[in-house]
C-alpha cells in the first residue's frame, strides 16, 4: 500500500553545521539525515571520518559546498589511542587480529619512537582504504583479498604529542597535514616499539580553524524544533576564515558578481593583503559575494561567486 506521508519540502539553506559525530554511523549516513532534519536541497560534506571514528564533521549546505574543498584541504587534529601489541587487518578496531606480541616498552622509548613520526614522513595508504586503483576503491580488493603495490606519499605531521601511556593503551594528539591516515601512523609507531598496534580510538577535534567547541551532535539537532534548527548552522563564510577580506563599494561588487576583474586601486587592494586566495565583501563585511584572487600587479579575479 503506498505511503500517505506527505513528502518532505525542501528549502534552500545556506551554512555549516559542525556536527560532533558518534561511533558507528557512516559520514554519508549522518549528512543524509542532517539534510533531511534541516530540509535542505544540496549538502555535501567536508571529508570522511571511518565510521569507529568520532568528532568534528563539518557538513556544507547550499552555498556553503562551493567552499567544501578547501576544508578538504585543510589540516587537521585528531586525539588517538593506540593499542599497543595488537595488529588487526584493517589497523583499527574494525578488522580482524593478525597477531598478538607482549608490550615491554618505556616513556623514554616511546618519546623517542614519537621524534622520529615529527615532520615529513612517508606513508603508504592501507588496503583498507577508498582509494581508487582503475575506478574500484583498495578496500573492495582487500575484501577480495588482494594487496595490491601502494606508493608512499609525503604527509607532514606538525604536532605528535603524548598525552597518556596506560599500558597497553597510548593516548596521542596528532595535526597532520591533508592525506594522513592515522591507522597508518597507530601502526607505524607499533611496528617501531617492536610491538605491533593497531587504532582503539579516533576523535577528530579540528579542521582548519574549526574546532569542536560549537559542534552539534545529530540527536541535539533532532530534538530541536524544526524552525530553529537553521539557527544552529555556522554562516557560509566560517570555511573561508583564514583567508585575508576584502570589502567592495556598491560599484565594484556588482561588477565583481558579473565576473568581471576588477584593476588595482585602493578600493579593493590593502597594502596589507598579500597576492593569493581572499574572501570578498559587499561594503566592509555586510554580504559575502564569494572568493577571489588577489594577482601580484594588484587585480582582484573572482574565483568562486555567491548566489543567494
Amino acid at each position: 500500500m503506498a505511503s500517505t506521508q506527505p513528502k518532505k519540502i525542501r528549502i534552500p539553506v545556506h551554512g555549516v553545521l559542525l556536527l560532533d559525530k558518534a561511533a558507528g554511523s557512516s559520514s554519508n549516513d549522518v549528512l543524509m539525515k542532517a539534510k533531511w532534519l534541516l530540509s535542505a536541497k544540496k549538502a555535501g560534506h567536508t571529508g570522511t571520518l571511518d565510521p569507529f571514528a568520532t568528532g568534528l564533521l563539518p557538513l556544507c549546505f547550499g552555498e556553503a559546498t562551493k567552499f567544501s574543498q578547501d576544508l578538504l584541504e585543510a589540516d587537521k587534529t585528531y586525539e588517538a589511542v593506540v593499542h599497543l601489541g595488537i595488529t588487526t587487518e584493517t589497523g583499527d578496531t574494525e578488522g580482524a587480529v593478525l597477531d598478538t606480541r607482549p608490550v615491554a616498552v618505556n616513556l623514554a622509548q616511546i618519546e623517542e619512537v614519537l621524534s622520529r613520526f615529527r615532520g615529513p614522513i612517508n606513508q603508504v595508504p592501507p588496503m583498507y582504504s577508498a582509494l581508487k586503483r582503475d575506478g574500484k576503491p583498495l578496500y573492495e580488493y582487500a575484501r577480495a583479498g588482494i594487496t595490491l603495490e601502494r606508493e608512499a606519499r609525503q604527509v607532514i605531521i606538525y604536532t605528535l604529542e603524548l598525552l597518556d601511556y596506560q599500558a597497553p593503551m597510548l593516548t596521542l594528539r596528532v595535526k597532520c597535514s591533508k592525506g594522513t591516515y592515522i591507522r597508518v601512523l597507530g601502526q607505524d609507531i607499533g611496528d617501531a616499539l617492536g610491538c605491533g598496534a593497531h587504532l582503539q580510538g579516533l576523535r577528530r577535534t579540528e579542521v582548519g580553524d574549526l574546532t569542536l567547541d560549537r559542534a552539534v551532535t545529530i540527536d541535539r539537532l533532532s530534538a530541536t524544533a524544526e524552525p530553529e534548527r537553521t539557527s544552529m548552522l555556522a554562516p557560509v563564510d566560517a570555511l573561508l576564515s583564514t583567508f585575508p577580506a576584502v570589502s567592495l563599494p556598491e560599484e565594484l561588487a556588482e561588477r565583481f558578481m558579473h565576473g568581471q576583474r576588477l584593476p588595482p586601486g585602493k578600493t579593493h587592494d590593502p597594502l596589507h593583503i598579500r597576492p593569493g586566495r581572499v574572501r570578498v565583501y559587499r561594503q566592509e563585511g555586510a554580504q559575502l559575494l564569494g572568493t577571489a584572487q588577489l594577482l601580484a600587479h594588484g587585480v582582484l579575479a573572482p574565483e568562486r561567486l555567491i548566489a543567494m
